[in-house]
């Protein structure tokens, strides 16, 4: 099974006609099973437009998003983590993480004990009852992956989810995500602006150019996993980063002339 993005075009109308953008021009990206696929490029450049397209929250104006390899009515389970977090002020730690499951129609100790063993996984045991307000942004962020997994889904799509943490914290939460997915082993869809993420992260880099966004090249990471931050040191990780940084240079140039 697969989740694919066929020839995808998205353009934003404006005021008149010649205000509209065009976020995406002929994007096609496939998506595995058990598989973890970075999109990355300049600022811009439609990987968030197409992040949502996958999602159902956006349509795209030409080209089409589906499952391939699907039999029958029953469609895979999406689930979505955005940068800006999303968690209900007025909802505990443990009621944030099972509300997929009430609007389910799980009873509530199933979903508790669901969600329980969840918090858990992410090292949050003994903060079920707190309230987001009560958490630091690291903590708030693992709370909005334990809810995007809660439903068990066959692929998360993560829209810059550590974009807004300091660097130490980010570097504590791409391991735990690493971590959870080597454990869990659904498909994940990572929109990034680093190629060390990427690289850290990924099977495969989708590249982006400057808007509007096309596939620049399709990058297969070959470094060993299971993967740390340690992978950085390793000879194949500098040379990879400097391919990538090659080819992205060149658009995030573009993409400040554009903006």
């Amino acid at each position: 099974m697969k989740l694919v993005a066929e020839n995808i075009y998205k353009s934003f109308a404006g005021r008149n006609r010649s205000d509209s953008v065009t976020a995406l021009d002929g994007v096609s990206v496939a998506v595995s099973e058990r598989e973890f696929v970075c999109l990355l490029g300049p600022s811009g450049c439609g990987k968030s437009t197409l992040l949502h397209i996958l999602a159902g929250l956006e349509f795209p104006t030409e080209g089409r998003a589906f499952y391939s390899g699907t039999s029958g009515s029953l469609q895979p389970s999406t689930s979505m983590v955005f940068q800006q977090l999303a968690l209900y002020p007025w909802m505990s730690i443990i009621e944030n993480v099972a509300f997929p499951l009430r609007l389910a129609g799980v009873g509530k100790a199933e979903r508790r004990q669901r969600a329980a063993a969840l918090l858990t996984k992410m090292q949050l045991q003994g903060f079920e009852e707190r309230f987001p307000r009560e958490l630091s942004g690291g903590m708030q962020q693992r709370v909005a992956i334990a809810r995007a997994l809660i439903t068990d889904p066959q692929f998360m799509l993560m829209d810059e989810p550590f974009g807004a943490l300091d660097a130490q914290t980010r570097v504590l939460l791409q391991e735990e995500l690493l971590r959870i997915w080597e454990s869990i082993q659904n498909a994940i869809v990572f929109v990034t602006h680093s190629i060390e993420e990427a690289l850290l992260l990924a099977d495969r880099i989708y590249i982006f150019s400057a808007r509007p966004g096309t596939i620049r090249e399709e990058v297969q990471v070959t470094l060993p996993r299971p993967r740390t931050q340690s992978i950085r040191k390793l000879p194949e990780f500098g040379a990879m980063y400097e391919r990538i940084w090659d080819v992205l240079r060149v658009e995030v140039e573009r993409s400040v002339n554009i903006q």
